[in-house]
């Protein structure tokens, strides 16, 4: 039972859902009109995504390699060494940066979570640069 207390009459509810019908089901803006669509993120925008921006906040932190790790890796990828690990961050397409560094970690070891790999990713990187 309606009550007649919508914003909107019956004909424009029908004519809004009209008009989502489209974006609903193909999951991207579906609108001729450029202006109608947000506006897409520039090259030089500030990578917001993982958190506020800090100046401390590099790529080759630990947080910032975990996170990295995790959202590529699952449970099941563990325990695993760097070759087996290379293969499931290439079926998953990961950065290609991220796949660069599992190359010089050694063959022999092997890591059982995401923490282990990213403290050692990041040793790694440490001793690089020293």
């Amino acid at each position: 039972m309606q009550r007649g207390s919508d914003r909107l009459s019956v004909h424009r509810d029908d004519e809004m859902k009209h008009e989502l019908q489209g974006l609903l089901r193909s999951g991207h803006p579906t609108r001729t009109e450029e202006w109608h669509d947000p506006e897409p993120f520039a090259d030089d925008d500030p990578e917001v995504a993982h958190g506020p921006v800090t100046p401390g906040r590099d790529p080759s932190s630990l947080e910032a390699v975990r996170l990295e790790l995790a959202r590529t890796l699952a449970r099941g990828d563990f325990p695993a060494g760097p070759r087996e690990l290379m293969r499931a961050l290439d079926r998953r397409h990961a950065p290609d940066a991220l796949v660069e560094a599992l190359e010089r970690l050694p063959r022999k070891d092997r890591y059982h979570s995401v923490q282990e790999l990213a403290e050692a990713l990041t040793r790694v990187r440490e001793t690089e640069r020293a």
